[in-house]
């Protein structure tokens, strides 16, 4: 008789801009969807608001200090296997580029929007994504 819905795990997501091109991590071969393309971020901690997990995350991930500026969007996502997921987009600043990438990040890549296939990232970033896409195309037309 409970709630069938399960409880979305919230996540933060960073939306860090370098010369009209997006940051993006790719997850390690062999894990919970290997391989596929993500805004750097993580689950937040009990407490956590999403800015004060995305510093935490991008120091454990990339060894870089950051400064949020403010949620862009807050999506939420229900994988097929049941996973329900709420995704706070926030954008970033880093303090430096000269990334450590921990164990939990196979590759970093900067990339236009318009130009990443949405078939290799998460299902989860897929809409922001697509609404960046639109942005960058739009830009590119004017």
């Amino acid at each position: 008789m409970g709630d069938e819905t399960p409880r979305p795990i919230q996540v933060a997501a960073a939306v860090v801009w370098r010369d009209g091109r997006i940051l993006l991590t790719r997850r390690p071969p062999g894990g919970p969807f290997g391989l596929k393309w993500e805004f750097p971020g993580g689950k937040l901690e009990p407490g956590e608001t999403a800015e004060q997990a995305l510093v935490r995350e991008l120091r454990e991930e990339l060894g870089v200090g950051s400064v949020p500026r403010g949620t862009l969007a807050v999506e939420t996502h229900e994988y097929p296997h049941g996973l329900v997921v709420e995704l706070h987009f926030v954008g970033c600043e880093l303090d430096s580029l000269d990334f450590t990438p921990s164990p939990e990040v196979h590759e970093v890549r900067w990339s236009r929007p318009s130009e990443v296939d949405p078939a290799e990232v998460l299902e989860a970033d897929r809409r922001f994504l697509a609404a960046l896409r639109k942005v960058d195309s739009d830009r590119s037309l004017a």
